[in-house]
């Protein structure tokens, strides 16, 4: 076991985690983050990306010690029911979501995106949100999604 201490939504934390522990499950499991979503266990599809000191990251290809310092932001850190953040406004808003399984990797990218692009072309949205899978839609609304909220950030 190690000790970690880094800081998870807003607040500090410390936890003892086994040096095999992806982060994807720290975050399910040990802390009930189950807004990170397990898709594919192979950081194809994007279901479970988290801010990593504010840039995109797969949680699934991170180790839970990995985090030992950083700034970790999940779906659950970035709004809530009743406070949504403008991206996931935006994701609603434009039906940017359809059965949800990819919503949060997709907001959480778009997120990165935005604060590294705040005005980005339809070009450079695709290009940020790539490596994100959705079976569901075309990708016109979650595209559309990104545009609304950039928008509403500025």
């Amino acid at each position: 076991m190690r000790t970690i201490t880094f800081t998870l939504n807003d607040q500090q934390v410390t936890a003892e985690v086994a040096p095999h522990t992806l982060l994807v499950d720290f975050l399910r499991t040990d802390r009930g983050l189950t807004g990170t979503h397990v898709g594919c266990d192979t950081s194809q599809c994007g279901a479970c990306t988290v801010l990593v000191d504010g840039r995109a990251a797969r949680s699934c290809a991170m180790l839970a010690v990995q985090a030992e310092g950083t700034q970790i932001t999940t779906i659950e850190g970035l709004g809530t029911p009743e406070a949504p953040h403008p991206i996931q406004q935006a994701f609603m808003q434009c039906h940017g979501l359809q059965c949800g399984f990819c919503t949060p990797g997709m907001v959480m990218s778009t997120a990165s995106l935005l604060r590294s692009c705040p005005n980005p072309t339809d070009e450079q949205i695709v290009h940020g949100l790539e490596g994100n899978l959705c079976r569901c839609t075309g990708y016109v609304n979650i595209v559309e999604s990104v545009r609304v909220a950039a928008a509403a950030l500025k």
